[in-house]
């Protein structure tokens, strides 16, 4: 029962915020919302120890299981979602958006949150695609209701198209995963790895891959479908721009893995080519809109595309040490851009704006503590040693250069160049606003002093900013529980 608890716990307890509970005054709020993300955080610590399981029927009539468990490629991501759940509750001590009830903006917190772990404990294709829609409405309220109040136009306008991209996604992903299940007999994703879906004839594998890429790529999202992100990001409360980014878009990616890349691989590897191309083609594209792009928050939004760009690529190379790439750069990118939301977040608070065109006190200068932490954030985006980003970005480089057998040898080492001339503008856009934020301008005793980070929001950023040192620094501490599921994958292949 512990995996169904890990589901139940802030699934009812979001619910009830956003309905009985919607008038609760915003202090026992906040202590209701960050106790169940913690106690949802030591049962996923829990699960990822004991790796129980759930298996009994739910729909027998079209034979869908109620199916939860955890392996490898899941534990990650489940205890990433659990922390960020952790995260953007303790934020809400520091700051509740308006637009709505405080205990509703909690509840939708935390319902994205047992949606997305609904996602990644998902074993049956059926209830995968039911858990991962469950998460799309919480989230479109935050953006719609509780984003930014100065341009409702604006927020309007991101929450509609959220919803659009999102809702094509999710009707190409259910086409693909209903031809899947009836092609294969059998909605069990365990099944469909171990053999069901490869057996299928070539033109079946191809139909299906192609649908679940088309529909999954929008949720990662791969150019040129990313065009629905910058604006979300932009507009959405700080909370909900690190849910966005940490958990969000990690379904997609996992989806990936877990859809075409397990279960039709062969179709897969047919479209592989394109898949690296676009990834290759989103990581330049995201770094040179970067390079000109004036607000910094939008700015970490279409960096977001480029490091999705790395994780793509290093799918595509077809080999297991693209995939243990892929999955790294899936929590690296999670970890690290939950920090520098959380810090642009705080910036625009105080600011009222981040609009990098406005010239303000060097932040080093003024507020020490977040200077060193928007460097430590930058420095892990640009992928440099000894902190998360870097590995992530190297793996899938390498696997892009070394691809398997059966990958165009030539289409990926191009991409592997590619890729890499877009690391080196990661670098560039870093430390383009370094200069114009960290360093900034001489402080002028008459103006106001940007408050340093106190309190829970030095806490988040402080437990953050470790995590992205002890993953750069340990990378097999995440490389050694994927190894196994990797390989047993690669061997199903």
């Amino acid at each position: 029962m512990v995996v169904s608890l890990l589901l139940a716990l802030p699934a009812a307890v979001g619910l009830w915020l956003v309905s009985g509970g919607r008038a609760l005054p915003v202090r026992p709020a906040r202590l209701l919302a960050a106790s169940t993300a913690g106690l949802t955080l030591a049962l996923a610590v829990l699960v990822a120890v004991t790796r129980p399981g759930v298996d009994r029927a739910w729909l027998p009539e079209l034979g869908v299981r109620w199916s939860f468990g955890v392996d490898g490629i899941s534990v990650p991501l489940v205890l990433l979602t659990a922390l960020m759940g952790v995260v953007v509750t303790a934020h809400a001590w520091v700051e509740v958006p308006r637009g709505g009830t405080p205990a509703t903006f909690l509840g939708c917190l935390l319902l994205v949150e047992a949606g997305a772990l609904a996602t990644f404990t998902a074993r049956d294709a059926v209830l995968f695609l039911v858990a991962f829609e469950v998460v799309l409405v919480p989230m479109w309220v935050l953006i719609g209701r509780y984003g930014d109040a100065r341009d409702p136009r604006a927020r309007t306008e991101a929450a509609q198209r959220f919803v659009l991209y999102t809702a094509v996604g999710s009707t190409t992903m259910l086409v693909g995963i209903l031809l899947l299940v009836v092609s294969a007999g059998t909605a069990d994703l365990r099944e469909l790895a171990g053999g069901a879906g490869a057996a299928l004839a070539p033109g079946t594998q191809l139909a299906v891959a192609a649908l679940l890429v088309a529909g999954l790529a929008v949720k990662v999202p791969v150019f040129p479908l990313h065009t629905w992100l910058p604006p979300a990001h932009t507009t959405a409360p700080t909370a909900g721009s690190v849910l966005l980014a940490a958990v969000l878009l990690k379904m997609g990616t996992y989806g990936l893995v877990r859809l075409p890349v397990a279960t039709v691989p062969d179709g897969f590897g047919r479209l592989a080519p394109v898949l690296a191309v676009a990834g290759a083609v989103g990581i330049v594209w995201g770094g040179l809109v970067c390079l000109v792009e004036r607000d910094l928050k939008r700015l970490v939004a279409y960096s977001s595309v480029a490091h999705m760009g790395f994780v793509v690529l290093a799918l595509a190379s077809g080999s297991q040490t693209g995939l243990q790439a892929a999955l790294y750069a899936n929590i690296a990118h999670g970890v690290v851009s939950a920090l520098l939301f959380v810090l642009v977040g705080g910036l625009k608070h105080r600011w009222g704006s981040v609009d990098l065109t406005v010239r303000r006190p060097a932040l080093r200068e003024t507020s020490p503590r977040l200077g060193f932490v928007l460097l430590l954030g930058l420095a892990g985006s640009l992928g440099l040693p000894g902190l998360a980003g870097f590995w992530g970005e190297l793996l899938a480089i390498y696997a892009a250069w070394r691809p398997a057998d059966d990958r165009p040898g030539a289409v990926l080492l191009s991409c592997a160049v590619v890729a890499a001339v877009g690391a080196a503008l990661a670098a560039a856009y870093a430390l383009r606003v370094a200069g114009l934020v960290w360093s900034g301008d001489r402080p002028d005793p008459e103006s106001p002093a940007t408050p340093d980070t106190v309190g829970v929001e030095r806490w988040v950023l402080g437990g953050l900013s470790a995590l992205v040192v002890l993953l750069g620094v340990a990378p097999m501490l995440l490389l050694s529980v994927t190894h196994d599921a990797v390989a047993a994958l690669g061997g199903a292949r």
